[in-house]
């Protein structure tokens, strides 16, 4: 099979959103991914999938640790922009837990120190270790065929 084929088959799976931040030397560095799942309850581990060239895998590398945040359907934009969808040049306000770098009003922030990670074909995945969780409500930006879609946007078929 071709790439095309194996990318269009894995998006038929309906994923939330996340933006990966971490922080090296002062400077914030942050990246869409919808590679996120828990892997366990007890100790709280959670694992993320970074692409072998991406910046981020050479920061979370060296720091030893990453926030993932949950993002809220009102924040598309953000996504877009740490994708790489976003050309124009954009002021993105971060708030700060217990030293992690976070976006402000996401559903979730989860705090991690890598436990382990593994290479995986062109990806490594890192396992963390969950340090700290911040919530708010509201509901899920979330992606589907190459799509950002809403839970309303869903329910209303499409």
């Amino acid at each position: 099979m071709d790439d095309r084929t194996f990318r269009n088959a894995m998006g038929k799976f309906a994923t939330g959103v996340t933006v990966i931040t971490s922080s090296l030397n002062g400077q914030v560095r942050g990246m869409t991914a919808n590679a996120f799942m828990s892997v366990s309850l007890n100790p709280k581990l959670v694992l993320i999938s970074v692409g072998e060239k991406a910046k981020m895998n050479s920061v979370i590398q060296q720091t030893g640790k990453f926030a993932v945040n949950i993002l809220s359907d009102q924040q598309q934009a953000l996504s877009m922009l740490f994708a790489g969808q976003l050309k124009e040049e954009r002021n993105v306000e971060f708030a700060w837990m217990d030293g992690h770098p976070i976006l402000p009003d996401s559903l979730a922030n989860i705090l991690c120190d890598v436990d382990i990670s593994y290479i995986a074909g062109d990806h490594t995945l890192y396992v963390g270790k969950v340090t700290d969780i911040y919530m708010k409500e509201g509901d899920p930006l979330l992606f589907f065929a190459g799509k950002y879609c809403t839970v309303a946007g869903l329910a209303n078929g499409g």
